[in-house]
């Protein structure tokens, strides 16, 4: 048994043996990528756990790899990038990123991204609803799948593991800090263009109109709330 299967894809050969020398001595198993084209062959060859994607690269790019991947598979993916603006963070995210480590990074920091990348919020309990119903919206806790009018909505794991963890409490005001911790980890808290990029994210996937939301509220100052009808079960 390995830790998890994880994709590398930079394209300086440095980067690569020292990023699978390091994985592979914690357990992972590594296959290493040149670029986005050589990554999304692999991808459709092959499952993995996580991605670890370089932002700057020849060819199609990592951000246009992000979303192509995004368009095919939940798999974690952690962008790499030497960009420490705000305006580069979010657009990792926007494009479906988990999270984003900046260059140079310790060893212990990018081993810590992923395991949160890894991580997975726990099923519902005994006795919890299966599945919430929306008006048109039906999210399966169960199987973690969401159906919208009919379709099923594909979200991202953190997507859905942020999803899961509003839903379980329902109608109260969540802070900032409290939901990165609980979805992120421990060692997040500050974070907060993560969480404005994932509620957008969801909003457009599961509200009606996402410039005029009715579930996922934003409670300023404060953090979010799920607004839950009573009527839902």
């Amino acid at each position: 048994m390995t830790a998890g299967r994880i994709l590398v894809v930079d394209d300086e050969p440095q980067i690569r043996r020292v990023l699978r020398a390091t994985l592979t001595s914690r357990g992972y198993e590594v296959v290493d990528a040149r670029s986005g084209e050589e990554a999304l062959a692999a991808l459709r060859e092959s499952r993995f756990n996580l991605v670890l994607l370089d932002i700057n690269m020849p060819g199609i790019g990592g951000l246009e790899t992000c979303r192509e991947i995004r368009a095919s598979s939940e798999v974690a993916i952690i962008m790499l990038t030497v960009r420490d603006s705000e305006a580069d963070k979010v657009a990792a995210l926007d494009a479906g990123a988990d999270d984003y480590v900046t260059k140079p990074f310790s060893t212990p920091e990018l081993l810590a991204r992923i395991r949160a990348a890894l991580r997975r919020q726990p099923s519902a309990g005994e006795g919890a609803a299966e599945s919430i119903v929306l008006d048109d919206v039906e999210i399966k806790l169960a199987t973690r799948r969401v159906v919208v009018r009919g379709r099923e909505s594909r979200l991202t794991p953190k997507e859905f593991d942020l999803l899961q963890y509003l839903l379980a409490n329902p109608n109260v005001a969540i802070p900032h800090t409290r939901l990165l911790q609980a979805v992120w980890g421990p060692d997040y808290g500050d974070q907060v263009e993560y969480l404005r990029v994932f509620v957008n994210q969801l909003r457009k996937k599961i509200e009606p109109d996402p410039s005029r939301p009715r579930y996922l509220l934003t409670e300023p100052w404060v953090g979010y709330r799920f607004a839950l009808p009573a009527k839902s079960s």
